[in-house]
């Protein structure tokens, strides 16, 4: 038998603390060669596309893949299937649209422990769309937030994500006017849009400050200029070889000769303690998020293992 778990499954089961411990225990497995990782492949359409990432964890005893479908104009529905390392035997389907919002900022939530100042306080997110909730929730889960900033282009749903936050996170969060206003005087700087083009610029950002870039996840989009890259001391992807070819925040840069990827880290590295996350209090640090099977998969064992505790799911017939 395998099971079925919905997307309201999840949410009951997945709280950001279980999902920081999943996710930094995925790259815990990479860096010691427990996991690998796939890159996405993507197959685009006039309307759409279609998404398969695939990764392996033998050390934490799951094999497994993720898909979705994107078409315009239409919801897009995320699936997680995991099956068991020793066996083959599929254990779990899972909806994974909300899994994927709380693994994504999970990752965020990773990178700013290690790499975000100890004493950070404040943060400043640009968008509030449906995943950035939980970018915010993930920097919280790992640092003593006081307070933090939101900008996005209408009023309404950043007022709206201020008002929500405050009340679910137990810290003042208010909408700024303006996306330099929300960019500045903070320790902590989260982008999550789907803007195509730079919304943080180089020219506020202040010494000290930790950047998750987590919103553009195509070659040809981006949300920081070239000059917020460059004056970057440490620079840091959740999957350096997928960045290659998604992450246009890095490729624009590169591509003209400020950066070079011999410069960029896999975040699994930063975990292990092989590369920095931070060498001063002044630097200026960056986490590229794109996404990675691997997060998906431990996600689903993490939640797969809290619904067998609690009997939770839909028991689904598989033939032996």
């Amino acid at each position: 038998m395998a099971l079925y778990l919905t997307e309201a499954d999840v949410r009951e089961l997945f709280t950001m603390d279980a999902a920081v411990e999943a996710v930094e225990g995925g790259f815990n497995a990479l860096s010691e060669g427990q996991a690998i990782n796939g890159v996405r492949s993507r197959l685009d359409t006039q309307t759409g596309s279609s998404s398969l990432m695939g990764a392996v964890a033998p050390g934490m005893g799951v094999l497994g893949l993720k898909t979705y479908a994107a078409v315009e104009g239409h919801r897009t529905r995320m699936y997680v299937l995991i099956s068991s390392s020793e066996t083959g035997q599929m254990l779990a389907v899972l909806e994974a649209s909300t899994m994927g919002e709380i693994r994504t900022g999970a990752a965020s939530g990773v990178a700013t422990k290690y790499m975000a100042r100890e004493n950070a306080s404040t943060v400043g997110v640009l968008g509030s769309g449906a995943y950035a909730p939980d970018q915010l929730a993930a920097v919280c889960a790992v640092r003593d937030i006081k307070t933090a900033k939101v900008f996005s282009r209408r009023p309404e749903p950043r007022k709206k994500f201020a008002d929500d936050m405050s009340e679910k996170l137990g810290i003042e969060v208010t909408p700024a006017e303006s996306a330099k206003e929300c960019a500045t005087g903070v320790d902590v700087i989260i982008t999550i849009t789907r803007s195509p083009t730079a919304v943080l610029f180089g020219e506020w950002l202040e010494p000290g400050v930790h950047i998750n870039a987590a919103g553009a996840m195509r070659k040809e989009f981006r949300e920081l200029d070239d000059a917020a890259a460059t004056r970057c001391d440490i620079l840091v992807a959740d999957d350096v070889e997928g960045s290659k070819s998604e992450c246009g925040d890095l490729i624009f840069p590169i591509q003209a000769g400020l950066l070079d990827w011999d410069q960029v880290h896999d975040l699994s590295e930063v975990v292990s303690g092989s590369a920095p996350g931070r060498n001063r209090e002044g630097d200026i640090t960056l986490f590229e998020s794109q996404g990675m099977a691997l997060e998906d998969i431990v996600a689903g064992i993490k939640v797969y293992q809290l619904a067998m505790e609690q009997g939770v799911g839909v028991e689904m017939p598989i033939s032996k």
